[in-house]
């Protein structure tokens, strides 16, 4: 061998003696995915056997449903043999061999198991592997080979039956037995057919077809065997994901199979996508569902192609309220959860025909209205909380902090249960922004305490939708225990690892690491500014806290030269508007469009837009009265007027027209509004 050639094999078999990458999944206590395609199948078998059976089921029916549930039962017995289903012995073995009557009785199950381990050993070995049948050989010959597994499955065990445990051998000789006689039984009580149309012809359709897919399709072609390079000795097959990976139940990562047998099949892809480069730095064997072959230099083209191209595809993005103002409504809670020792998630039943209305886009938040808890406590109350669940979820859940001596919260903390009934008014506020599949932006979230309720929904549904995009968290609290949500922020940065960042700043943990240790000030953004945050590599910048933490933040980012318009602020509460009425203001007829219906009335001088409205409605929209919440807005259509305070509306939404009623008094003798708009 010359010098040159030995260079080129080293390099073409390296990648077989590489470490295998983690692939970060262990066998679940049980996997409830297999156990369900177990069940729907079995289902499956017996309303379309007793169908036909019955007479009400024609065979034409029967055949491709029994022939579908050997298909899916072979996933069972696959993941069976390779103990993925539970971390339970036993489990693997009552699923492996219940599963296996709907594929190939005429062995055991423990038969099967060592005949497919030895395919995962000696994979395209000519010698050893036994599933090489069905993908080695002429190409006319092997369509007539899969509908024959059996008989190969015996000629490579029998042989070496002699080698293998005496109750496994006795389990095969026994289940050959009763298949024997169970077809005898057939032919001589005249019930042939029927035993033909329920499982022979489909039992026959459903292993040809695995034979082709679990065999032929995972490995024809390619000549390293498992033991020279795991990486090359099966491939993966992509293109046409959203139809093949379901098909094929995930065996279109069939590669990720050989490489770690013991993660479930649903978890295939996951597993693919964690490791993707290692994957490829190892000359993975990958193909196109036509069949082309691809290197790793040309899978990364191919993917960024069809990457640009998928996301040209629909997507569900968020949709506002169909409700074109605040409009209560009375909705159960389903359940009432504690999230720390102080503060407590409450999620709502919305029934169906109010679904629509109660749509929201993240950063969103509801009024909640309530006369529950007695007339000291709860009566008349009306609070304003951001919704925190993302809004591509058909979800509506808010987190209540709790405060000393506040009624509302206080109520929620002792005496709020599921099937309470609270008023709910549809989503309102636009501390968001908008989303777009390709956008590709990095988001800053500035946050403290209960300030994360609109920002989780916010990261959740940004990193769901916009699939190129990043998110860095900013998250202030005292410790560790009274950090709202952490356990579901850690499952989102496990899930966004490579897209999300969550920095956790405490106030009262001494060991905490120095540099996110106390709150998030001046000092602390300042030296984030300057290092890793450079205000020209974010996008836009979300702020939600106490309004000193909010106010300190907004000024420090428009000193380091941040356009205002790509600072989104939230605060929970405003200012009281009382001080606009030490301004000298004149009286002026008031007209405003509430659902549709025009009113008109003379304001009092000093009193707000929204304060003579509900004198006249009291269904009015409003909920902090301190211009921060964004309930109250309306479309000014005539006149003029001036507002004591502005924190919910942007620049865009002022140069439209919009004011906040609760902030607005005229300075024209007319002033017309609509909520509608």
């Amino acid at each position: 061998m010359s010098t040159i050639d030995a260079v080129d094999q080293a390099a073409h078999e390296a990648p077989a003696h590489h470490a295998l990458p983690d692939p970060g999944e262990s066998v679940p206590k049980l996997a409830l995915p297999t156990v369900g395609i177990f069940l729907a199948s079995l289902t499956a078998f017996v309303v379309s056997t007793i169908g036909y059976i019955n007479g009400w089921m024609p065979f034409w029916a029967t055949i491709p449903i029994n022939a579908t549930v050997t298909f899916v039962m072979f996933t069972v017995v696959h993941d069976a043999s390779h103990y993925s289903i539970s971390s339970a012995r036993w489990v693997n073995g009552l699923m492996g061999r219940l599963a296996w009557l709907f594929v190939g009785p005429v062995v055991a199950f423990p038969s099967f198991g060592f005949i497919h381990i030895q395919h995962h050993r000696h994979s395209n070995d000519d010698d050893q592997d036994p599933d090489t049948f069905a993908s080695h050989g002429k190409w006319w010959q092997l369509p007539l080979r899969w509908p024959m597994v059996e008989y190969f499955y015996l000629k490579y065990y029998l042989p070496r039956a002699r080698s293998r445990p005496v109750k496994e051998v006795a389990e095969t000789l026994v289940m050959m037995a009763l298949s024997l006689t169970g077809l005898v039984i057939a032919i001589v009580t005249g019930n042939f057919w029927t035993l033909a149309v329920v499982f022979l012809i489909p039992q026959r359709i459903g292993l040809t077809v695995l034979a082709w897919w679990f065999d032929w399709l995972p490995h024809h072609g390619l000549e390293d065997t498992q033991r020279s390079n795991r990486y090359r000795a099966t491939r993966n097959r992509v293109g046409a994901e959203w139809l093949f990976t379901p098909v094929l139940l995930s065996q279109n990562y069939h590669l990720v199979h050989h490489l770690h047998p013991s993660v479930p099949f649903y978890r295939y892809l996951r597993t693919w996508k964690r490791n993707e480069e290692a994957y490829l730095e190892r000359n993975a064997a990958i193909s196109t569902v036509f069949g082309q072959q691809l290197n790793p230099d040309e899978f990364r083209e191919w993917k960024e192609l069809n990457g640009r191209l998928a996301r040209l595809l629909p997507v569900r993005m968020p949709t506002r309220s169909s409700s074109p103002h605040g409009t209560l409504h009375r909705i159960p809670v389903a359940s009432v959860d504690p999230i720390t020792a102080d503060s407590t998630l409450v999620t709502f039943a919305v029934p169906e025909a109010l679904q629509d209305a109660f749509r929201f886009e993240p950063g969103q938040h509801v009024t909640v209205c309530t006369d529950l808890g007695g007339p000291e406590r709860g009566q008349g109350i009306r609070r304003n909380y951001s919704i925190c669940a993302p809004a591509t979820r058909a979800q509506l859940r808010i987190a209540v902090k709790h405060i000393a001596g506040g009624a509302f919260s206080t109520f929620v903390a002792n005496d709020l249960k599921a099937g309470d009934v609270l008023e709910l008014m549809t989503p309102t506020g636009r501390f968001g922004t908008p989303l777009h599949p390709l956008n590709r932006k990095h988001y800053v979230g500035l946050v403290a305490g209960s300030g994360i309720t609109p920002v989780l929904s916010i990261v959740a549904t940004t990193l769901e939708i916009e699939t190129e995009s990043r998110f860095t968290l900013i998250y202030g609290n005292r410790t560790r225990e009274s950090t709202m949500f952490r356990a579901e922020l850690d499952r989102l940065e496990s899930r966004y690892a490579d897209r999300l960042e969550v920095m956790h700043v405490l106030s009262s943990e001494p060991l905490h690491t120095p540099e996110l240790r106390g709150r998030i000030d001046r000092d602390k953004l300042n030296l984030w500014l300057t290092g890793t945050l450079t205000p020209d590599s974010v996008d836009e910048w979300f702020i939600c806290g106490p309004m000193e933490m909010t106010t300190s933040v907004r000024e420090t980012l428009v000193e380091h030269l941040v356009d205002a318009e790509r600072i989104h602020l939230e605060l929970f509460y405003g200012y009281d508007s009382a001080s606009g009425a030490e301004r000298s203001y004149e009286a002026a007829t008031v007209t405003f469009t509430l659902s549709g219906q025009q009113w008109t009335y003379d304001l009092t001088p000093g009193d707000s837009i929204l304060e003579g409205a509900l004198q006249v409605r009291s269904d009015a929209p409003y909920a902090c009265m301190g211009g921060a919440c964004g309930t109250c807005r309306a479309k000014l259509i005539e006149g003029n007027v001036e507002m004591d305070h502005n924190f919910a509306l942007g620049q865009a939404e002022l140069d439209a027209g919009y004011v906040l009623t609760c902030q607005s008094h005229p300075t024209t003798p007319f002033v017309s509004v609509d909520y509608d708009a």
